[in-house]
């Protein structure tokens, strides 16, 4: 089991996307997602996340807001992941090189144009809204197989 933290960082009707193009063996080579990774041990949801987009991008979110909880069933070598998805809009800092891609600001109307995992798809459309979800997403060779989504 892995556990792990998604960040949608977001300003002035953009949001910051990493394109996954410069890291070896990346199950998410050629894809945009947001900032995130993994835990370190004895991290809560939030250290992790601000952890992250720090390595990642040289910014330092304040506040950042958990909108759901997402389950991949073995998505990669065999594992179940489960990652915290979180929006922030304060933040210092300035954006430097990542070791995993690219960074950009996307539009927000251009966000679902972008290559990306089909359940992102899904749920981005739900970091906009009041609440949180719940996302359970089956991935068969990089195909989405099946999901379900519950909102709170």
């Amino acid at each position: 089991m892995k556990l792990a933290t998604l960040c949608y960082i977001r300003k002035n009707g953009r949001t910051l996307m990493l394109h996954r193009v410069k890291k070896r063996d990346d199950v998410h080579e050629g894809k945009w997602n947001g900032l995130g990774g993994k835990f370190e041990p004895g991290e809560s949801p939030e250290e992790c996340v601000i952890r992250e987009v720090r390595e990642e991008s040289g910014l330092r979110i304040r506040s950042p807001r958990l909108k759901g909880v997402l389950t991949f069933p073995l998505f990669s070598k065999g594992e179940d992941w489960y990652v915290f998805v979180f929006t922030a809009s304060s933040f210092s800092g300035r954006l430097t090189d990542s070791d995993e891609g690219d960074l950009a600001w996307i539009k927000d109307a251009d966000l679902l144009k972008l290559n990306l995992w089909p359940g992102d798809r899904v749920f981005l459309p739900l970091l906009k809204r009041r609440g949180h979800f719940s996302g359970k997403f089956s991935y068969r060779g990089g195909r989405l197989a099946g999901y379900r989504v519950e909102k709170y």
